[in-house]
């Protein structure tokens, strides 16, 4: 079964970043991609295939906390949002195209930005 949010580019960006590789990088590290849906963004930093599935490290923006993690790229794209109060039927976790390689410095994320100010000032 394939993934729709992993695509052949993402599956070799996971080659460059592996789980460890950029620890105690703070704000540059980079950021290999970033999922969404409504207002939760997962920043992933690190992959690594695991059978079928991708388990990813990202920073998770949005939710209740803001916190590093591990995600499962399949519960990801099985992940999806009621968005009738927008009017707009059931929303999915989609990739967002401008966000691929670049440090987290860079990204334009009030939310992402001052928890990375908290951990490494």
């Amino acid at each position: 079964m394939r993934n729709r949010l992993i695509n052949p580019l993402l599956e070799e960006s996971f080659l460059r970043y592996p789980f460890y590789s950029q620890d105690g990088r703070g704000f540059d590290a980079v950021c290999i991609c970033a999922f969404f849906v409504e207002d939760v963004r997962w920043y992933v930093l690190e992959g690594q295939q695991e059978g079928d599935d991708f388990i990813l490290y990202a920073i998770v923006v949005g939710l209740s906390e803001t916190e590093y993690g591990y995600v499962s790229a399949n519960e990801l794209q099985e992940l999806s949002v009621n968005g009738n109060h927008y009017g707009l039927g059931c929303l999915e976790v989609t990739q967002m195209p401008e966000i691929n390689e670049i440090p987290l410095s860079e990204i334009r994320d009030s939310e992402l930005q001052s928890f990375l100010f908290d951990l490494y000032g």
